[in-house]
C-alpha cells in the first residue's frame, strides 16, 4: 500500500468511527455506553494503518464527549492502546488470536475509562463497578459487532486483499 493510500486508508476509518460514534452520541458516552465504533478496533488484526485511522477517530468523537478533555486523553489513549494491542495478536502465534483480538480494547477501556469516571464524574459508584459497566459496553461492541466484521473480512478475498497491503 503506497503512502497515499495509507492515509486515505487511515482517514477513511477515522471518519467511520467519529460518524458512528457521533450519530449515536446518545450511547457513545458516559457511565454506561455501546459505542458501536469500538467494534472496529478489530482491524489492527489485519492492518497496522487501522490503529492510526482508530485513534484519531476517537480523538474527534472526543472533542464533542460531554465528559471533555479528560475523555479526549485518556478515552483516545485506551483507544490507541486497544488496537496496538490487537495489532499484536493479530501478529502473534497464539492459538485462537481471532477470538482474542477484540480483547484487548474491552481490557484496557475498562480499565481506562472506569477509573477515570470513577476519578472524575461519579465518586459514589464504586470503581469495580464503573470498570464492568465499561467494559460490558465495550464487550458487547467489540465482540458483537467485532467479531462478525473480522468474518467478512476473511471470507471476501478483495477486502481481506484492501487490508492486507
Amino acid at each position: 500500500m503506497n503512502k497515499t493510500k495509507k492515509i486515505a486508508f487511515s482517514a477513511l476509518l477515522a471518519a467511520i468511527y467519529a460518524t458512528l460514534t457521533v450519530g449515536l452520541n446518545f450511547m457513545s458516552y458516559g457511565p454506561i455506553q455501546f459505542r458501536i465504533a469500538e467494534g472496529l478496533t478489530v482491524l489492527p488484526y489485519f492492518s497496522p494503518y487501522a490503529i492510526v485511522g482508530l485513534f484519531l477517530g476517537c480523538v474527534l468523537s472526543n472533542i464533542i464527549s460531554p465528559m471533555g478533555i479528560p475523555d479526549l486523553i485518556f478515552g483516545s489513549i485506551a483507544t490507541l492502546l486497544g488496537a496496538y494491542l490487537t495489532y499484536k495478536i493479530g501478529k502473534s502465534n497464539l492459538k485462537h488470536k481471532k477470538l482474542l483480538a477484540p480483547l484487548p480494547p474491552v481490557l484496557i477501556n475498562a480499565l481506562i475509562i472506569g477509573t477515570m469516571l470513577k476519578v472524575l464524574y461519579v465518586q459514589n459508584v464504586p470503581l469495580v463497578l464503573n470498570m464492568l459497566y465499561v467494559g460490558l459496553g465495550q464487550l458487547i461492541c467489540c465482540y458483537g459487532v467485532g467479531l462478525p466484521i473480522m468474518s467478512f473480512i476473511e471470507k471476501n478475498s478483495y477486502v481481506k486483499k484492501v487490508f492486507s497491503n
